[in-house]
């Protein structure tokens, strides 16, 4: 590496934020700008560490020690083409990827690892302004034609991928604008839409054809698809958001998070006037820890809420590694976002027991109980702690707890897809029970992260591409990490 003792001699940095009592004031993204010095030293701090395990914690199996080195040297042309060569959108997971390569950096056994995610946007960013990000269109067409349903990161990678292999794509999205979950679900002040607009733009004009507001089913049939394009990607997510099945779920004021979140986008992108949910002035509690409840938590702030709560069933926990799960393993450890920043009380242990209304069926307030985890017959239970239960205020209820899968509103069958008893549908190597038609993304192997979806764009095109020409010349990964990653998403 350039620096060789660039680990040793800088530290861990990462840009500051903005004040959390300016910021929940707008929706404008947190952080600020990052100097490029400053940069140049974090890329420094990457090691000669001999085997780069930061390759197999990426999903997508980022170059990372060879981009870094790019950075540290400022050759940022290279920088862009080594990154670009496995992810399609860093601009994307530069901003919102929980960045499970930095877990595995051999740097983070003993200090703290190198800050992979902020060099990757930075990367990008700088790409674009230097003008090393460019329109390039295929120089040749293959005369097939391919229909990608859903524009979330999936469908955009196979989207990207298979125009690149010369293919005419064209992408269907049921909601006004394309991006799917990075549009209507991750708040902007994780991630501004213009990041979004700008790369569907350089899509556009590399020949990718985008038809909104078009939903299968409603306004074109599955039939009409299958009959005009030579094969399709289904990659509509994974929309079928788990219930609580609680007593009083069902009062006015109780809602699934993105119900609110995905409003709140519309609003600032000025496709509708005002969010039909608001937390002004109410207490609210968000059900559930991970990240999709703290958006339900900064935009309730934003909307200015009395007081919001966060519950989460799982015990807290520890702010740092234990024995039981060690590096390069994710670590299970105490995370403080943006959001939770920004105020808002943090409850562990809870089970929430039931709803509690008025006349008019508006929710007042929920019954919750604190419990205690337990190890029975080799599997962790809970029991709940005697003299705890008690009813709190809520005006306003997020559910936040996952999904189940794809949206169960007839798409899979209408292509001819069987579906698993998880709901999930049944595939092989991205092929669905429908030759024709291939899975990605969240709808093919559940609740995930956007830098997997994007992993999964990437081999589902693959496998398009060698259905339609027998070959393909795409990048992909080994058959032995496909194989592996198979089995343990248990999608085989």
């Amino acid at each position: 590496m350039g620096a060789k003792e660039g680990f040793i001699q800088f530290k861990r940095e990462t840009p500051l934020t903005r004040n959390p009592e300016e910021r929940i004031g707008d929706y404008k993204e947190i952080y600020e700008a990052f100097p490029a010095e400053n940069l140049n030293h974090q890329a420094a701090r990457c090691m000669d560490c001999g085997v780069p395990f930061c390759h197999n914690g990426c999903p997508l199996g980022n170059v990372i020690p060879d981009f870094n080195d790019a950075v540290y040297n400022k050759e940022w042309d290279q920088a862009i083409k080594i990154l670009r060569s496995t992810n399609n959108f860093p601009e994307f997971t530069g901003r919102i990827c929980p960045a499970p390569c930095e877990a595995s950096c051999v740097l983070g056994i003993n200090k703290d690892p190198v800050a992979i995610e902020l060099i990757e946007k930075n990367i990008a960013e700088k790409a674009y302004e230097l003008g090393l990000i460019k329109v390039s269109p295929p120089q040749k067409r293959t005369g097939k034609h391919i229909a990608v349903i859903g524009s979330g990161p999936s469908g955009l990678a196979a989207a990207d991928q298979l125009n690149q292999a010369g293919h005419e794509v064209t992408v269907f999205e049921k909601d006004h604008k394309p991006g799917g979950l990075l549009r209507y679900g991750i708040p902007d002040f994780k991630l501004e839409k213009w990041v979004i607009d700008r790369r569907i733009d350089f899509m556009k004009q590399e020949g990718v054809i985008f038809i909104c507001d078009t939903e299968i089913g409603f306004n074109i049939k599955a039939d009409h698809i299958l009959q005009n394009f030579d094969a399709v990607v289904l990659s509509t997510g994974a929309a079928q958001p788990r219930a609580l099945n609680i007593k009083g779920d069902k009062f006015k004021g109780v809602h699934f998070a993105m119900e609110f979140l995905g409003k709140q986008n519309q609003v600032i992108s000025e496709e509708i006037h005002e969010n039909p949910i608001s937390a002004k002035g109410k207490n609210v509690i968000v059900i559930g820890g991970g990240d999709t409840g703290s958006d339900c938590i900064g935009t309730s702030n934003r909307h200015g809420a009395t007081s919001v709560t966060q519950l989460e069933l799982l015990p807290k926990p520890p702010k740092q590694r234990n024995t039981l799960n060690p590096w390069p393993e994710w670590p299970m450890t105490l995370r403080t976002s943006s959001s939770h920043e920004e105020g808002a009380d943090r409850m562990f242990s809870i089970l929430t027991k039931e709803f509690t209304g008025n006349e008019a069926g508006e929710v007042t307030g929920l019954t919750l109980v604190d419990i205690e985890w337990k190890e029975k017959g080799g599997r962790m239970t809970f029991e709940e702690i005697p003299g705890t239960e008690r009813t709190v205020p809520c005006d306003l209820a997020f559910i936040a707890i996952g999904y189940m899968g794809p949206a169960q509103n007839g798409l899979l069958g209408s292509f001819g897809v069987e579906a698993l008893e998880n709901s999930l549908p049944k595939s092989k190597n991205y092929q669905s029970t429908n030759s024709k038609v291939f899975l990605a993304g969240d709808m093919r192997r559940g609740q995930s992260l956007v830098v997997w979806a994007i992993s999964e764009g990437r081999e589902a095109a693959v496998k398009v591409d060698e259905f339609l020409m027998g070959t393909s010349s795409l990048p992909q990964k080994d058959e032995s990490f496909f194989q592996v990653e198979e089995q343990i998403a248990g999608i085989n």
